[in-house]
């Protein structure tokens, strides 16, 4: 992984997202009204259908959940349905203002708390409390120093019952495949190629990538001890039909049975999800 990331300034990550919020571009509705927000959900979890299974909503009732990096506030939404406490912070004051519009809109503005915040920092922005759970997904791999964020979150946040659940970007995924195609296979250069095409915006200025064994080791070194991991997601529509709301697999991924996508998915997927306890 690039050594480079770690010298990038927190400001340029913040400004990437503050430019465009992840999933924003999810609904052509009116931005910040119900039918909105209804559409973004229902087209994260359309083409990402295992974050419901991974997150395990109603698994946090009654229970408080620190989401680090909550964008607009898909799964923030649904912890709070589900009857979870939760905490909610982002580096971005766009994605972050959203979220309170969001929430405000479903009536659940009482379930959570908003901060915007440097999650490698995290005691300096809110109360120190302990938790139940710590979710974060598709977040810390976008940070100059994901081991940070994990160590801090370790030593100011958790007890003993304490539950991690983070998404990581996989190495080893067709999604690397197809960047190092599309980058004619400059393999020498694929941590910066991995950032430039990670997100649906190019140009994200940090991107980590993991294997099976170095997300273990990420964790290990916090504290944590990953009881569950595997892959999953691969994005299989056309992009120039999915930006206008059509969902086609491009002709490689029609020609597969549904089974046989669903496999490859656990072996080449890009999302890498683990479950961890405290040690």
């Amino acid at each position: 992984m690039s050594t480079e990331f770690a010298e990038v300034p927190i400001q340029k990550v913040k400004d990437y997202w503050n430019a465009r919020p992840c999933n924003i571009r999810h609904s052509t509705a009116e931005i910040g009204t119900q039918e909105y927000f209804d559409q973004v959900e229902a087209r994260k979890y359309f083409v990402e259908p295992h974050i419901p299974g991974f997150a395990d909503f109603e698994k946090w009732r009654g229970k408080k959940v620190l989401e680090i990096g909550c964008g607009i506030g898909t799964d923030t939404m649904n912890f709070a349905r589900a009857g979870a406490e939760v905490t909610a912070i982002d580096l971005s004051s766009e994605s972050i203002a959203l979220a309170k519009k969001r929430a405000e809109v479903f009536g659940l503005s009482d379930r959570i708390k908003f901060f915007e915040a440097n999650a490698e920092q995290l005691a300096d922005y809110i109360p120190a409390e302990k938790y139940d759970l710590i979710y974060s997904f598709g977040v810390i791999h976008h940070s100059p120093h994901p081991d940070v964020i994990l160590k801090h979150v370790r030593e100011n946040f958790t007890k003993p019952e304490t539950r991690l659940k983070i998404m990581v970007y996989y190495r080893y995924s067709w999604k690397t495949l197809w960047m190092l195609m599309l980058e004619k296979g400059k393999f020498w250069k694929l941590d910066d190629i991995i950032a430039k095409h990670s997100e649906a915006q190019t140009g994200c200025p940090i991107t980590y990538s993991y294997s099976f064994k170095t997300a273990r080791v990420l964790a290990s070194n916090a504290g944590f001890e990953v009881t569950n991991i595997f892959a999953d997601h691969i994005f299989p529509y056309q992009i120039p039909k999915y930006v206008k709301y059509e969902y086609e697999y491009v002709w490689y991924f029609r020609m597969l049975p549904k089974g046989v996508f669903r496999w490859l998915e656990t072996k080449l997927g890009w999302h890498l999800c683990f479950d961890a306890k405290v040690k």
